[in-house]
C-alpha cells in the first residue's frame, strides 16, 4: 500500500507514463494492478483504494477500475475477490428478474415453500442449459435471454399428413438455430443403463 496520500492528478499522470501508451497498443489484453489511500471529502480517514486498469487490443482508451476496501490482500486478489462477489450478485438479479423467484404470494408457509423449490429447480434448469454445448450464437445469452427467445414464445405448431411444422414468431430464434439448440439437448440424454 502506498505510505502517502496521492491526489487524483498525479495518478492520472502516473497512468500517462505507463509504457503501454507509449508506441502501439499492445496485441493482447493487459492488466495492470495498484493500490493508493485516498481520502474523499466526506470520509474521516484516508482509505485503501485498488486500481485495476485494463488495456484492450483495437481500443483507444483503457478501462479502469476502482475498488475501497479494508483487505490486506495483494491489489490482483482483490479484484478478483470483487469480481466473483459480483458475478453472484448478477446471478441473484437474474433469478429476480427471469425466474421471479421473490414472489411467493401464496397463504400459507408451506405452499411458498414448494414455489420457491420450484423457482429453484428452474433456475438450475436454466444454469444447466447455459452449461450446455449449445450453439456460439447462444454464448452469451443470460438466463432472460434464454427464457424470452427459446422457452417463452409465440408459435403455432401446424401437422400436416406426413410432417409437423412449427412456426415460430420473428423475435424468436430462426429454424436453423432452433434446430442445433435441439440437438444440443438431444445429446444430454444420459446413457442408456447397461442391462
Amino acid at each position: 500500500m502506498a505510505g502517502k496520500r496521492e491526489k487524483p492528478e498525479e495518478i492520472v499522470s502516473k497512468l500517462r507514463q505507463v509504457e503501454v501508451l507509449q508506441g502501439r497498443p499492445p496485441s493482447h489484453v493487459r492488466r495492470l494492478f495498484g493500490d493508493f489511500e485516498y481520502q474523499a471529502a466526506s470520509w474521516d480517514k484516508p482509505r485503501r483504494v485498488v486500481a485495476k486498469v485494463e488495456w484492450h487490443p483495437g481500443e483507444l482508451f483503457p478501462r479502469v477500475g476502482f475498488v475501497v476496501t479494508n483487505l490486506p490482500m495483494e491489489p490482483d486478489w482483490i479484484i478478483h475477490f470483487y469480481n466473483q462477489r459480483g458475478t453472484a450478485e448478477q446471478h441473484i438479479r437474474e433469478g429476480k428478474q427471469a425466474i421471479n423467484w421473490t414472489r411467493l404470494s401464496c397463504k400459507g408457509m408451506a405452499q411458498n415453500e414448494v414455489r420457491l423449490q420450484l423457482h429453484a429447480l428452474a433456475y438450475n434448469l436454466g444454469i444447466f442449459l447455459q452449461g450446455a454445448d449449445l450453439p456460439e450464437e447462444m454464448a452469451d445469452w443470460s438466463l432472460t435471454s434464454l427464457q424470452t427467445r427459446l422457452i417463452k414464445i409465440g408459435a403455432r405448431v401446424v401437422g400436416h399428413a406426413r410432417a409437423i411444422t412449427f412456426q415460430l414468431t420473428d423475435v424468436a430464434v430462426n429454424g436453423a438455430l432452433f434446430s442445433r439448440i435441439l440437438a444440443a439437448i438431444q445429446r444430454l440424454r444420459a446413457p442408456p443403463v447397461p442391462t
